[in-house]
């Protein structure tokens, strides 16, 4: 996108400019993608980038803004002028307005909403509406129709005179009278259909997939890989054609799926980021971090209750620690593993226990290999095979329980309603780390004391 000579703010603009990569100005004449701007934009300060903004032309700026960082996007827009703030988001498709219209404060939000025409005003709240973690909290309305009646040429003359209003069309929707979609076409069947061909007849019998408005962002993004497809239409419970998502929406939903996820697992607060205020980021923390402690204290409760074995033996002391780590280890994969799967596929209740049972099998493998290995290690090390024995015996069975905890955690956490990822490496933790102590102890002070 050719980008206006007059685009950047002059001193600290073009100052920063110098600083950041990829190494160029902004009041280059040559094409610069948005994505390259926006880039760039960020490494500015909030008047720098405000200033910047607002020397493009409005359809330019609107390109800019969706590639910035969302909460950038939101302070920049907050600092616009409210007149050239609506003008943007006018200019933006309405499932990236509606992205960052809902960060907004509701009387701000509701301001620049005025100032829009009617039809586009009343179609953004409605899309506010939605659910934001569903289908119809990130579906286009901006779609290509084609009615029934219509033939392949007249098609594809009204999908031209329809293009520079729509982002780049992947399908077209083939729609009845009563707007109830019937099929849908690719502009290759467009293209390669016979002149004179009616598009109705061209999608007689078709099964046409679809979701409803409220289907769950995570199965959206399931269906699209499954099938392939490049966007998704959305429908109501009647069949009405409501929308589309399309796959960048969705290549956006599963980063920040698969970022909640990770954040999730420690205890961290999904929506937290770097530019979260560090009050903020301590307040989530800290009752997660509550938990963990709480949860430290079964274990130190364990080493309590062996006390006088550790006291007899400290060579225990010394080993416990690897025992009760490898299983965490082992636990952490299996973790993941079920998590990613969660996340990305349909998981019926018998194939997810079988899952587990799957982890279970590669826990008793792996913890067999890692037991012959501390049998002969701490035997050597400590001169007593005993030790050794007990060691490789403990191991193995906190790698068993740690695997199937790992990969049962999710799961138990997803039928109480709960995010599979929240805060689950703290509870497998407590697993590990409590009953490795109490095994390997145990067996010491059974066998060896």
């Amino acid at each position: 996108m050719p980008l206006p000579a007059d685009a950047c703010a002059e001193g600290e603009a073009a100052a920063a400019s110098r600083k950041t990569e990829p190494d160029f100005h902004l009041t280059d004449s040559a094409s610069v993608h948005p994505a390259d701007i926006a880039a760039h934009l960020e490494n500015l300060s909030l008047e720098g980038q405000v200033s910047a903004l607002s020397r493009m032309s409005t359809e330019d700026a609107a390109e800019v803004l969706v590639e910035l960082d969302e909460s950038v996007a939101v302070d920049v827009l907050e600092s616009l002028d409210r007149d050239m703030a609506a003008q943007i988001i006018a200019e933006m498709s309405p499932d990236d307005a509606v992205d960052v219209l809902d960060e907004l404060e509701d009387e701000h939000r509701d301001a620049l909403l005025d100032k829009l025409d009617r039809e586009d005003s009343e179609e953004l709240r409605t899309l506010l509406n939605f659910d934001p973690d569903t289908a119809g909290g990130v579906m286009n309305t901006e779609i290509i129709l084609l009615e029934t009646h219509f033939t392949v040429d007249e098609a594809i003359a009204h999908i031209r005179s329809e293009m520079a209003d729509k982002e780049s069309p992947y399908y077209a929707y083939v729609v009845d009278s009563q707007h109830i979609l019937m099929g849908v076409l690719s502009l290759r069947d467009l293209m390669l259909a016979k002149p004179g061909t009616v598009v109705g007849e061209a999608v007689a019998g078709q099964n046409v997939i679809s979701v409803t408005h409220d289907t769950e962002q995570r199965e959206v993004a399931s269906l699209l890989s499954h099938y392939n497809f490049l966007a998704m239409p959305v429908v109501d419970t009647e069949g009405h054609l409501m929308g589309l998502v399309t796959y960048d929406d969705i290549m956006d939903i599963m980063h920040d799926e698969a970022s909640a996820d990770m954040l999730g697992m420690v205890g961290a607060d999904p929506e937290e980021s770097v530019d979260t205020p560090w009050v903020e980021s301590v307040r989530k923390r800290l009752p997660w971090l509550f938990v963990n402690m709480l949860n430290s204290t079964l274990s130190a409760f364990v080493v309590y209750m062996f006390e006088g074995s550790i006291a007899q033996m400290a060579t225990l002391a010394v080993l416990m620690p690897m025992v009760a780590n490898q299983a965490g280890n082992t636990g952490q994969q299996a973790l993941a593993v079920m998590i990613r799967q969660l996340a990305t596929d349909r998981f019926d209740q018998k194939k997810a226990w079988m899952a587990v049972l799957r982890e279970g099998k590669i826990g008793m493998v792996t913890g067999l290999v890692m037991a012959l290995t501390a049998f002969a290690g701490a035997g050597f090390f400590t001169g007593h095979m005993g030790m050794g024995a007990v060691m490789g015996g403990a191991l193995l069975c906190d790698m068993l329980l740690g695997a199937v905890a790992g990969g049962s955690i999710p799961l138990v956490f997803r039928a109480l309603g709960r995010d599979p990822a929240q805060a689950s490496s703290i509870f497998l933790t407590t697993i590990t780390d409590g009953a490795g102590f109490f095994i390997f102890l145990g067996m010491a002070s059974l066998f060896l004391l």
